[in-house]
């Protein structure tokens, strides 16, 4: 994504990308960055909360329209709500490996099977 934001930018075409992965993102130098402290998937907030994803939304548009210094970097002031995410997202342990694995084969059938 942002390459393709650094490549429409060069046609003229105004873009802000909205992540999670604040040293990536910034590494690659996109023009316009809302940074959001989420969990990795969830750029414009917590599902079905529209407004905070309204929210959000709306800060990458006023972004669009004020940034006046290429690669500048706004920090969403939303919270995903207590940071307990930190500790268990992404995590693989004996407590939920079997799930995962389960959901991996699944997940390879039904690529197989559609593509």
């Amino acid at each position: 994504m942002s390459l393709v934001a650094r490549r429409l930018e060069e046609s003229g075409i105004v873009t802000v990308v909205i992540g999670s992965a604040r040293d990536i993102i910034e590494e690659a130098g996109v023009p316009r960055f809302v940074f959001v402290d989420f969990p990795l998937g969830n750029p414009c907030g917590k599902p079905g909360d529209r407004a905070m994803q309204r929210e959000i939304v709306t800060l990458a548009l006023e972004l669009a329209g004020s940034a006046i210094a290429p690669r500048t970097t706004l920090q969403a002031p939303q919270r995903w709500g207590n940071d307990d995410w930190r500790d268990a997202f992404m995590a693989v342990g004996e407590h939920n490996r079997d799930a995962l694995a389960r959901a991996g084969e699944a997940r390879r059938a039904y690529q197989a099977a559609n593509h």
